[in-house]
């Protein structure tokens, strides 16, 4: 069929320009080339399309007939060609994207309002979830992960560098003290992130940027950061979390970041595909706002659209 198609549109062109000669120019082909196609339909068909002497080819009635219908036939091709052209182009339909409970909340969700608003053909289901998420079996279109990336088989893109602080609230630092080293955390209660590998130690970067693995205990494990953070705000302990988490309880003086010269080990961010190479154009869209919601120091800069929730810990003054 595929070959049937080249002939129709070399004989066409064959017809149009009156000569092989010029036809075979036009379609950057060799002579033979297109007298080869047109003698193989005329094969197929058991007619004779042209008639061919010393001054030149003429269409044969039947050849005229089916000249015209080949051109429709093209037509046709031509037309359906720009139909998936032009939905491949539009950005329209659902969108699976998944992500982090927290990133989700606080960054993606105010993200995808406005790209939705933007692209009011695009539906979006955003799946937030701390767990590892199989993005072909859940038939998935976007993921946006922190820290290595697992699968290599897997399409990614790099959207920026996700920062971590460790902070403590004035009330307990007032209590216990304040850390200088991270030698020092052995002797302090650290609340402690159960979903990272290796949650029972902290992966520090030394002032002279040498990583430092530091082991932690404390009255409280979650895998939940909002908890951790609500925990450390009412003066439970000391908190490792990403800058964007703490980020308006540090503005609001709630917490106070502290071993600032022993920073925790930041991660990089992506946007993980399905596909290295089959990228949906919605997706890639919203990678581009994605781009630039995670440029710069985009965890100074929050979209506070979502009053945090209510905190379920009382501060505590007796804490030793």
């Amino acid at each position: 069929m595929v070959d049937r198609l080249a002939g129709m549109r070399i004989f066409v062109r064959v017809v149009e320009a009156g000569s092989f000669s010029r036809a075979a120019s036009d379609l950057s082909l060799t002579q033979p080339a297109v007298t080869k196609h047109v003698a193989a339909i005329e094969r197929a068909l058991n007619v004779q399309l042209l008639n061919r002497n010393t001054r030149g080819i003429h269409v044969t009635e039947i050849g005229a007939l089916y000249y015209e219908r080949c051109k429709a036939v093209l037509h046709e091709i031509a037309l359906a060609d720009e139909l998936i052209d032009g939905k491949r182009r539009q950005v329209q339909g659902l969108l699976r994207v998944t992500t982090s409970v927290a990133l989700g909340r606080r960054i993606i969700a105010p993200l995808v309002v406005s790209f939705v608003r933007t692209h009011p053909h695009v539906r979006i289901d955003l799946s937030c979830e701390d767990r590892y998420v199989d993005l072909i079996a859940q038939g998935v279109d976007l993921a946006v992960r922190m820290g290595r990336l697992a699968d290599s088989t897997y399409g990614a893109r790099r959207l920026g560098f996700n920062p971590w602080v460790v902070i403590a609230s004035p009330d307990y630092l007032a209590r216990r003290g304040e850390p200088k080293s991270i030698a020092e955390l052995e002797r302090h209660e650290c609340l402690v992130y159960s979903t990272v590998q290796g949650d029972d130690v902290w992966q520090m970067t030394l002032p002279n940027s040498k990583p430092a693995v530091v082991p932690v205990r404390g009255c409280l494990r979650s895998n939940n950061l909002a908890t951790l953070l609500q925990a450390s705000e009412a003066g439970l302990g000391i908190a490792s979390l990403p800058h964007y988490v703490a980020c308006e309880a540090l503005t609001a003086g709630r917490v106070r970041r502290i071993l600032g010269d022993h920073a925790p080990q930041g991660q990089e961010v992506h946007a993980v595909f399905p596909s290295p190479k089959h990228v949906p154009a919605k997706a890639s869209l919203f990678v581009d706002a994605l781009i630039g919601r995670f440029s710069g120091e985009w965890w100074l800069a929050q979209d506070m659209w979502e009053r945090e929730p209510a905190r379920p810990f009382e501060r505590h003054s007796r804490l030793e």
